[in-house]
């Protein structure tokens, strides 16, 4: 009998100590969670390379544009406007930008989603993701810019027909 009590407290232990790792892992993420998995995936070095991948692409829209008006603009066009571009984007604030998107990643995510993400961020399989997505997101910005482009033109030639009727009108 004095077995049974002392396997019965064991396995009650056990099971209240898996509850309570659960409702741990259950818990909201700290601003150190978060910060581990922010770290585990390179945040700063994926910002950085979203960020020159977007350069690029603006680059290569603010080129067509002039190549397209070349004739209504300025000589000097492409090169102020990749100038200012490339400017506003080196002295982006990542250091502040990763901060200021802790809360977020409070508000979504438990410490058990965070401990998960972590470890597949360190898995081969996550690190071949973070090394790739600069590259996707280039090559698919590269490939929707000109979807993009044609659609923006087509609400903008809506908006101007309604507009000038709506100019016509008493």
């Amino acid at each position: 009998m004095k077995h049974f009590l002392i396997a019965a407290l064991l396995c009650l232990s056990c099971a209240c100590s898996g509850l309570a790792q659960d409702s741990a892992a259950e818990a909201p993420a700290t601003k150190e969670d978060v910060e581990k998995y922010l770290q585990a995936m390179h945040s700063h070095e994926m910002m950085q390379k979203m960020m020159d991948a977007m350069v690029k692409s603006m680059l290569q829209m603010t080129h067509d544009r002039y190549l397209k008006d070349k004739d209504k603009l300025p000589a000097d066009f492409e090169a102020r406007t990749n100038k200012m571009v490339e400017g506003m984007m080196k002295d982006m604030p990542f250091d502040e930008m990763t901060q200021a998107m802790v809360p977020t990643y409070q508000k979504h995510f438990t410490k058990g989603d965070m401990e998960a993400l972590v470890i597949f961020y360190n898995s081969p399989a996550g690190q071949k993701l973070l090394r790739e997505m600069p590259a996707i997101t280039a090559e698919s910005m590269t490939a929707i810019m000109p979807i993009m482009r044609q659609h923006m033109e087509a609400v903008n030639r809506k908006i101007q027909q309604q507009t000038d009727e709506m100019l016509k009108k008493p």
